[in-house]
């Protein structure tokens, strides 16, 4: 590829493109987290930069949950009576001191911006697939067919850390093939962990093929290395380039780290850019990878402690499910991360504290695959996929309405029952709570219907909010302590206010749903759980979802104050921006 086919994808016509769609998020979005306030004059809404010079006007609806729908073509920019041209990196400039924006934050949140635009452009030169045909493809077509990312960030792409040759290399809308690369590390600071019943020496030979394992062996007895004094580790080729070669130079030089070169597997990149499917057999465990690329609020690294304890909580949550009969009716099931391992620098160790990214630098873990679970006529799809919207402005969740011949409504309690019963319950039967993002979760489709939900990201995403929970010691560590007044946005947050408020108001713009009927349909699916679970009763009081109103948790509010680390892990509860109220949907049902 040449010097100038590497930026081809940033044509003017592109770049004015992609500037309108993240302003149309910006206004959308900083406006639900009352950043920003429009004001409404003559069928349209205003709002003015800091210095109240510049106005951006727009048409747009107002929808539950205080969510408001932007029509991008609507959006014009005037300063002193002439209009300009839409730039995002101007906008975030002149309301710089609305958005809360720090002299230290500033530059880098624009880098993050420039970045997202990027992609955006790159996507925009992919031939236009549309919602209904989308629906028709495989599950890695559609993994690799997103355009917008997570829903609520404005800066969602930022991937700090890759040029433009890694982006068309490792990005999961690029679907470029990835080979992994192995190293071989000493046991002295290295740390296998697996899932009950998995052998390293057998798990690694179905991973790798028995002649990449001889082949690996080969190359450190060559360098008179004893293979049993070594444990093998798949890294991100990006990680090795970039961080390993340089940062871990000692470990190299003493031979604690020997590098086997790529294995023979291909893969693919998912939505959440280190984690991989084995596209050259789909059956095979997917491998998450420790990646020191900033984006979305976080170094994407993973942590060699971390990984000691994932198979055993992995275990313990497939056990729980397996023996709780309303989680095994309504199906759900989880990928266990069967195996991890970490390496552990012992001078970095020395000069961190546990949550610092130099300690989270190469770890990997092997997560199931979920092919080998369907059944016929069955297909995958993630869920990030029901609120994509083609350039049409067709959904993905309406395409699969129209594919099942079901009444949307029919349709939806089908996929809240795969998909919402299982966090109710887990909820209030156990305290347990999930990230159950759309890209954390799989859906299972026959004929456009959801049959089931597969949950993924367990052991670092999950948690027991239970204090005084008994849990084995292996398990310990997801119990968190967590404000009673906060525990219920676990769902009125993570699923009501961040997915099921872009849901339905796709559908509701297509036409496919109103929003009443969106929201009804939540509401009998949660009255129905309640009434089938009576022994909970005193739980549904105590915590209940039909609240009139709940606290209104803001995403971009943690990004635009700290884009380095969102959230201090220690106290994840603690660094939540409560702005406010908003009127629960569900309450006049």
């Amino acid at each position: 590829m040449s010097l100038s086919d590497a930026v081809a994808h940033l044509s003017p016509e592109r770049w004015e493109t992609a500037n309108r769609l993240l302003v149309r998020k910006a206004l959308a979005e900083f406006a639900h987290e009352r950043l920003i306030t429009p004001e409404e004059r003559d069928g349209r809404y205003v709002v003015r930069s800091d210095d109240g010079l510049t106005s951006y006007r727009f048409t747009a609806v107002r929808r539950a949950l205080d969510h408001w729908q932007v029509d991008a073509d609507s959006i014009t920019r005037t300063r002193d009576g002439a209009e300009l041209p839409l730039a995002a990196l101007d906008f975030f400039i002149e309301l710089k001191q609305a958005l809360g924006l720090s002299d230290e934050i500033l530059p880098v949140y624009l880098e993050e911006i420039s970045s997202t635009l990027s992609g955006t452009c790159y996507k925009l030169t992919k031939a236009r697939i549309t919602s209904a045909e989308l629906v028709r493809s495989g599950f890695q077509a559609i993994e690799t067919g997103m355009t917008e990312g997570h829903p609520c960030f404005v800066a969602n792409n930022g991937r700090l850390g890759f040029g433009v040759r890694e982006y068309l290399s490792y990005a999961p809308e690029t679907a470029s093939p990835v080979r992994l690369v192995w190293l071989a590390a000493h046991r002295s600071r290295a740390a296998f962990t697996a899932g009950a019943g998995i052998d390293y020496e057998a798990f690694l030979r179905e991973e790798l093929g028995a002649a990449a394992v001889e082949r690996f062996d080969g190359i450190l007895r060559e360098q008179r290395l004893d293979p049993a004094d070594y444990l093998l580790i798949p890294v991100h080729p990006w990680q090795w380039w970039n961080k390993l070669s340089v940062t871990f130079a000692a470990e190299v030089a003493r031979k604690n780290l020997v590098c086997l070169g790529e294995g023979e597997d291909e893969y693919l990149a998912q939505q959440s850019i280190r984690t991989f499917f084995n596209s050259s057999h789909p059956e095979k465990h997917y491998v998450k990878t420790a990646l020191s690329v900033l984006n979305m609020g976080f170094m994407r690294g993973l942590s060699a402690a971390y990984m000691e304890a994932t198979p055993a909580i992995n275990d313990w949550l497939a056990q729980l499910i397996d023996n709780d009969p309303v989680l095994k009716s309504t199906g759900l099931s989880i990928i266990r991360e069967r195996a991890a391992v970490g390496y552990r620098h012992l001078e970095y160790e020395a000069a961190t504290d546990r949550y610092s990214p130099y300690r989270k630098m190469l770890a990997a873990l092997w997560r199931e695959s979920p092919v080998p679970s369907l059944r016929d006529g069955e297909s995958l799809a993630t869920m990030a996929a029901l609120v994509h919207v083609d350039h049409e402005g067709k959904s993905v969740a309406g395409a699969l309405v129209e594919q099942s011949g079901l009444a949307p409504a029919e349709w939806l309690r089908h996929y809240l029952e795969a998909y919402y019963t299982p966090l109710l319950h887990s909820f209030y039967a156990y305290d347990l709570v999930f990230m159950p993002h759309g890209e954390n979760t799989i859906l299972v489709l026959r004929d456009g219907v959801v049959q089931r939900a597969v949950y993924k990201d367990i052991a670092e995403e999950i948690a027991v909010l239970d204090p005084d929970a008994v849990l084995p010691p292996e398990v310990r560590r997801i119990r968190v302590d967590v404000p009673e007044d906060r525990k219920l946005l676990s769902i009125f947050t993570d699923v009501f206010d961040c997915f099921f408020r872009f849901l339905a108001a796709n559908l509701a713009a297509e036409g496919v749903l109103t929003e009443d009927d969106f929201w009804r349909t939540v509401a009998e699916v949660t009255r129905s759980y309640q009434e089938a679970n009576p022994e909970l009763a005193h739980r549904f009081r105590q915590y209940d979802m039909f609240a009139p109103e709940f606290a209104l948790s803001c995403l971009n509010r943690l990004q635009l104050r700290d884009n380095r680390q969102m959230v201090d892990l220690a106290d994840p509860s603690g660094a939540l921006q409560l702005i406010g109220t908003l009127k629960n949907p569900v309450t006049g049902f």
